[in-house]
């Protein structure tokens, strides 16, 4: 199959009952990553191609407190790794962000999603190719999507005037059902230094509002 082609809920994987729980505490914060979001923090969950590099990224920018990869998007319950490598689930890999908003602004956060990877590329990210790899901002609430949407444009127009022909294909929607990945891709980076990271910016900033 074309893994550059998104599949159709009738012929996704059927996946399984079971939810996947991470055992293993957040390697940097000493957490469960399943723990509820506190009172006053906020979440976001984002896909910038391969989950590794991204979620590196993230659980190192001050007010974040809780970091987990894991897979959105698309039509599998409770899908394994292979199946999602597959192209049959529909799914991408992405990270989900819990962050106190009065330490670090969703707006900080979204400079870092669209300056660290190429929002471009479609179903690909660099030379990882497949629908697991497409760019997404899943929102929890109607303020980030507004924030997002706006921040979207502005991305846009700062690649026009760098002279990118290159159309933003970032799906920007509410969030979906999230699937924790298995406890070895969990701060893959932090027990894996010189593992494989796929994180490449346009080189352009993101404007401010």
């Amino acid at each position: 199959m074309d893994k550059q082609q998104m599949i159709t809920a009738e012929s996704a994987l059927p996946g399984r009952s079971a939810q996947f729980i991470p055992s293993e505490l957040h390697a940097i914060f000493g957490q469960p990553l399943n723990a509820p979001v506190p009172a006053g923090m906020e979440e976001i969950i984002l896909g910038m191609g391969c989950f590794w590099g991204a979620e590196r990224l993230l659980w190192r920018q001050p007010g974040v407190i809780n970091t987990a990869v894991g897979y959105s998007g698309g039509f599998t319950p409770n899908p394994t790794y292979q199946e999602v490598c597959s192209g049959e689930t529909g799914h991408t890999e992405v990270v989900r962000v819990v962050f106190d908003p009065a330490q670090i602004s969703l707006e900080q956060l979204l400079a870092q999603f669209w300056e660290n990877h190429d929002p471009t590329q479609g179903m690909r990210q660099g030379n990882d190719i497949g629908t697991q790899y497409r760019s997404v901002i899943y929102t929890t609430s109607d303020a980030q999507q507004e924030l997002a949407e706006n921040s979207k444009e502005r991305y846009q127009s700062a690649l026009r005037a760098d002279q990118r022909t290159a159309v933003i294909t970032t799906a920007i929607q509410p969030a979906p059902a999230f699937y924790f990945a298995e406890d070895y891709h969990q701060q893959y980076l932090e027990k894996n230094p010189q593992g494989y990271c796929g994180l490449g910016g346009t080189g352009v900033c993101l404007p401010p509002q």
